[in-house]
């Protein structure tokens, strides 16, 4: 049994890092590096992050994939992507820099943190009313592992939390779903977190369209992916005062061009996607967890659904 690792070791640690990982949790498993694949029909499992399914050949005995990438997108219908299980390589109780990353923003949006600065630049003593959490509504499109701890943190701080999902579902937090409760829900989100999966349905989610479904001065924290925000329309809302500032982690192109106008607007917060940065260890765990499961007769722990994308 073999685990080929596909440019992970490019992005995360080195090969002698992923080999060390796994010798100390899984001896038996044999580790090889792409692009030394060694004889194809020994590899049952691959690891990867931006693969080149043109480039990599065939697998005969391959059991199941596992994607580093937060969205499949990019690869999921390469005519050469092999028809086996895929799982996400997350940990079960979302990731804590994740965690601290849109709870960073939520608060200093919350707390004029950017108007302060500019107070400041200006040597201004600024006095202006402090909004308390129970005013300041949160609203979270996707609540998949990621974004339900820092929604529960939230919660936990006094702000009223709900989520936008695509199915209906018991949640801790006020649950909106489909299509048509997207305005509704939008109107009562005065801070809107995106992290959701990229798919034709969410692709330019965040537009004219939708901004103007939101109360007059609200804010955008994106850590879902670059295509869901149309950065034109943004810009024309953050111009008008419909929305107040934007974070954007995620992004289209990345890296951003030098030239783009998004850089130098006074509203907008430009972060080059370092939400989070999970450790060689952290993701060998959780590889290490779903071979044992599958080599015990069940399936991946977290499988994406190819239909759906996510």
């Amino acid at each position: 049994m073999a685990l080929l690792i596909v440019n992970l070791d490019k992005q995360i640690g080195n090969a002698g890092m992923w080999r060390d990982a796994f010798a100390t949790q899984l001896p038996d498993l044999e580790i090889r590096i792409w692009p030394e694949a060694g004889n194809p029909a020994d590899i049952e499992y691959v690891a990867f992050i931006r693969p080149d399914f043109g480039e990599l050949p065939d697998f005969p005995n391959l059991k199941a994939m596992f994607s580093r990438s937060a969205g499949v997108d990019g690869f999921i219908n390469h005519p050469r992507c092999p028809k086996v299980p895929l799982g996400k390589v997350e940990p079960a109780g979302g990731d804590p820099m994740m965690t601290e990353y849109v709870i960073m923003h939520v608060l200093r949006f919350h707390r004029d943190v950017p108007g302060y600065a500019e107070a400041q630049k200006n040597h201004e003593w600024r006095r202006t009313r402090i909004i308390r959490p129970e005013e300041r509504r949160i609203g979270f499109l996707g609540f998949g592992l990621m974004a339900k701890a820092p929604a529960l943190v939230l919660k936990q701080l006094g702000f009223p939390v709900s989520t936008w999902v695509r199915n209906p579902r018991q949640e801790e937090v006020t649950v909106f779903h489909g299509a048509d409760q997207l305005e509704p829900f939008l109107a009562q989100t005065d801070i809107a977190v995106c992290l959701l999966p990229l798919t034709r349905e969410t692709e330019g989610i965040f537009c004219a369209r939708t901004f103007a479904m939101m109360p007059r001065g609200s804010m955008l924290v994106n850590v879902g992916r670059g295509k869901h925000v149309v950065f034109d329309d943004l810009i024309a809302a953050l111009d008008s005062g419909q929305l107040s500032y934007a974070a954007l982690d995620a992004l289209h192109p990345e890296p951003l061009p030098p030239e783009s106008p998004l850089w130098d607007h006074p509203k907008i917060t430009v972060m080059p996607h370092v939400a989070r940065r999970p450790t060689v260890a952290q993701l060998v765990t959780e590889i290490a967890a779903n071979l044992r499961n599958i080599e015990a007769g069940s399936g991946l722990l977290q499988e994406i659904d190819r239909a759906t994308g996510y």
